[in-house]
């Protein structure tokens, strides 16, 4: 269990990107005093939780009423992953918006921490650790991401501006090569079955 909870984390924590999306919530943010920087920290977590929770639940679901196999999501959800990390690699600049009371549900909450990339990299990987390592993972994840926000003026300091967009460029990289073995495992299964 320990072990597949910590297998489980690594490829969620990649979807998730937390100091990836670290520069959007500052720009979001500014001028914002920290209550309501915290509001907006609380609102984003509950938001990506509640998102993520309900497409753990649901997914599968989902699936068997419109008759879709894992193979066929996994194949379908590494294209779609691939095709995130290619954007965030080619075109990094992303949408902004002003600051608004839903500011922490939309865009921070999903799809900025839960977006595609972690409802189909969640999916898969219950699939092979189980759902109660999946759903830690996420929790874990989420977390990670709302303390993120919570230091964000020490890590801009710390990482500057260039440092977390380096660091943004290598975990999009590995969220390609996740995307890969996703495309390979799914054909894997396809031909199997």
């Amino acid at each position: 269990m320990v072990r597949n909870t910590l297998l489980a984390l690594i490829p969620i924590f990649i979807a998730v990107d937390a100091v990836g999306v670290l520069p959007l919530f500052v720009s979001l943010t500014e001028g914002l005093d920290g209550r309501e920087k915290r509001r907006i920290i609380i609102q984003s977590i509950i938001t990506a939780l509640c998102v993520a929770v309900g497409f753990i639940f649901l997914g599968k679901i989902i699936f068997r009423f419109l008759g879709i196999t894992i193979s066929d999501f996994m194949i379908a959800g590494g294209i779609i992953l691939f095709g995130i990390a290619v954007m965030d690699i080619l075109y990094p600049g992303k949408q902004r918006r002003l600051p608004g009371s839903d500011l922490g549900a939309v865009p921070l909450g999903t799809p900025l921490i839960v977006g595609p990339g972690v409802l189909t990299t969640s999916l898969i990987i219950i699939e092979q650790y189980g759902i109660v390592p999946t759903f830690l993972s996420i929790l874990v994840n989420v977390l990670f991401a709302g303390l993120v926000f919570s230091l964000s003026g020490v890590l801009i300091r710390f990482l500057g501006e260039a440092g977390s967009k380096a660091l943004s460029k290598v975990m999009n990289l590995l969220l390609a090569a996740i995307a890969v073995m996703m495309i390979r495992r799914g054909l894997e299964l396809f031909f199997a079955g």
